[in-house]
């Protein structure tokens, strides 16, 4: 049973902390504060159901032509119903009409990313001047995709995968 997948909206951003903090108690998934919610609700896209969020996900642009998927989640009593690859597909469609051409995920559902062509990875699958840019950033995702060991404690023993779009 399907949804209604659109762009989220400001009023989305309470549903989509929820859908979230469903998988945070078990650190599946890392908690995300309201504010950076609402900062980066342009990059959600949601499924909606019978006027609720069931499930949601975000497209984060990294560098020219690198994006992460965060925060893919699917209410608990929707799991295994194909809103995950819903909101995957969309999000995916969304990096090739930008233009990038790997997207990055941190992640427990190895499975479930791997049957869309995401592969573990080890190190950091960019050049040393991409590198030194990408340092600069304030972003924990970035960090995470460039295993820096700071925020290795905060990854909760998920694994990085990436998908190369070409």
């Amino acid at each position: 049973m399907s949804g209604h997948i659109r762009p989220a909206r400001t009023p989305d951003v309470a549903a989509i902390h929820d859908l979230i903090a469903a998988y945070t108690e078990d650190r599946r998934m890392l908690a995300k504060a309201m504010v950076t919610l609402y900062e980066d609700v342009q990059e959600f896209v949601v499924v909606e159901r019978d006027d609720t969020i069931v499930a949601c996900g975000a497209l984060h642009v990294m560098w020219e032509d690198l994006a992460e998927v965060r925060s893919l989640a699917v209410h608990p009593d929707a799991v295994r119903e194909g809103l995950g690859s819903q909101v995957l597909q969309v999000l995916l469609g969304r990096a090739r009409a930008l233009g990038i051409e790997r997207v990055f995920c941190l992640t427990f559902e190895t499975d479930f990313f791997g049957r869309y062509g995401f592969k573990e990875f080890e190190g950091t699958p960019v050049e040393h001047e991409v590198f030194e840019q990408l340092l600069q950033s304030f972003d924990e995702g970035v960090a995470e995709f460039l295993d820096l060991e700071r925020v290795k404690p905060n990854t909760l023993g998920n694994r990085r995968m990436l998908m190369l779009l070409r």
